[in-house]
């Protein structure tokens, strides 16, 4: 990205416009006048809102055509014996029959299923990689509940054997998040799932940020046994309310400095905050806010503080009592990024249900289905199946191909690149799975997973397993010795 002058909205933001490149009109002009001014003054700060850029590049593909499939679109639909097109990294075509050149190297899909990559809102891989030892524990900035200055992102291990391991289950595309500890504990970095040298080579190229928050039991045991602040719910918040009220004054420094900048008056820029950088970006909406919170009460409570400081929630992940709101977070357009059947591991998890995703999508809501865990994203799959047959047996009746969504398009709204992957859709990103059976079934498995078009892994042919870095050499280790 190049270094441009922003008004503060934009400055600030480090996010979804930063990673785009758009920039409206009007800050647009604001920017080219200050920049006059700064050649006349010298002295407007000049802040590099993308430090450390994707840079993700798609390996090389071939035209592609699965024949005979039956193919779940990501968006609710579904055909039989249909045929999908991959050419240049993007799909093409998907339907009964598509046209395709005579080059094209055709896979018979008879009695297989086409579906989206899955993509896990909520992951911790690289940040705690594998072996889960002290040295690899990069995930959470326990040394005070304000942490909303560190990345995720360099917390990376790009060699993590977890990541090859998620692939070969169909996985594309994760969000890598900080951990709970902390009220704000930092910002996230979304990924793509392919072989890289560095977190950059991996950096899901337009992704926003977001930013993980926490409310409940985590962080007020983390800080509350240590004698400060929070130790209480009555804490989580108010510390939080604390913390978006300094957060706004600071933006209103920066809005400040830049109105006089465009009106060629003397200024002096205010002192860069990384912590609160990160919140304004969020009042900014340019940074996408991702809350782990269990309890229904509490997720009302974080509604109603959002709107307070006029930022918004883009998703509550694990919402373990989601269904008793349901029709609120519908409402607020709020995704639910949730576990099909983990419950009672501390008390703001003991009031959850097998029916929750179901629940949730019945009442108009965003369902997601999220890992957290290294070994749950390796059969994300399975895990919607449970959801959709326990909303089955209490009468809700949801098609595969409608929960095919809490993999795929509904994750992909809540990290902000829906409009790149998450359905088979022509132009999208060819991110796409080919299973050997039914995906709800736990005796199916990925078959081969495809990545901007780009077969990545093929669990006939042991040369397209891939394995990391740090399991080369070891004897015994690999998935392909």
């Amino acid at each position: 990205m190049k270094h441009i002058l922003l008004t503060m909205s934009a400055l600030i933001a480090l996010g979804a416009c930063a990673t785009t490149g758009q920039t409206g009109g009007g800050q647009a002009a604001a920017a080219s006048k200050a920049g006059a001014s700064a050649a006349a003054e010298g002295k407007v700060v000049r802040i590099n809102q993308d430090p450390f850029p994707s840079t993700y590049k798609a390996y090389p593909s071939v035209t592609t055509l699965i024949r005979g499939a039956t193919i779940l679109d990501g968006k609710g639909g579904q055909i039989e014996n249909g045929e999908i097109l991959m050419q240049g990294g993007k799909i093409v075509a998907v339907g009964q029959t598509v046209d395709a050149p005579a080059d094209a190297l055709v896979i018979d899909g008879r009695g297989k299923w086409v579906t989206p990559g899955v993509i896990d809102a909520h992951s911790h891989m690289g940040d705690y990689p594998a072996p889960e030892v002290q040295a690899h524990a990069d995930g959470n900035e326990i040394t005070g509940p304000v942490t909303s200055e560190v990345w995720a992102e360099h917390g990376v291990w790009p060699q993590d054997p977890q990541f090859t391991r998620a692939l070969a289950a169909g996985v594309t595309t994760v969000q890598i998040l900080p951990g709970s500890a902390n009220l704000f504990g930092g910002r996230s970095v979304t990924l793509k799932l392919v072989p890289a040298r560095t977190m950059q080579g991996m950096k899901f190229p337009g992704a926003p940020y977001g930013l993980k928050m926490a409310c409940g039991e985590n962080p007020k045991r983390v800080y509350g046994g240590k004698g400060r602040m929070p130790g209480s719910r009555m804490g989580n918040i108010a510390l939080d309310r604390q913390t978006w009220a300094k957060a706004q004054e600071y933006k209103r420094k920066w809005d400040a400095y830049y109105e006089k900048v465009e009106k060629g008056e003397k200024a002096d820029a205010p002192s860069r905050d990384l912590q609160l950088e990160t919140l304004a970006g969020v009042l900014s909406g340019d940074i996408l806010v991702h809350n782990h919170c269990y309890r229904a009460d509490e997720m009302a409570n974080v509604i109603d503080m959002s709107k307070e400081f006029g930022y918004k929630v883009t998703a509550f992940h694990h919402a373990v009592e989601g269904y008793k709101i349901a029709d609120l977070l519908a409402k607020e357009n709020i995704c639910a990024a949730m576990w099909a059947d983990w419950w009672g591991f501390k008390m703001e998890g003991y009031d959850g249900i097998k029916e929750n995703i179901p629940f949730m999508h019945a009442a108009g809501g965003c369902a997601i289905v999220h890992s957290d865990d290294p070994n749950g994203v390796q059969r994300l799959n399975q895990e919607a199946a449970k959801a959709l047959g326990a909303g089955r047996r209490v009468g809700i009746n949801i098609s595969e191909a409608e929960a095919w969504q809490w993999l795929s398009l509904n994750p992909a709204k809540a990290l902000g690149i829906a409009d790149k992957t998450g359905s088979l859709e022509s132009g999208k990103m060819a991110d796409v799975v080919l299973w050997n059976g039914d995906p709800f079934s736990a005796y199916s498995r990925a078959e081969k997973v495809w990545i901007d078009g780009a077969l990545l892994f093929d669990a006939n042919n042991p040369k397209m397993r891939p394995v990391s870095d740090f399991e080369l050499g070891q004897p015994g280790e690999g998935d392909a010795k």
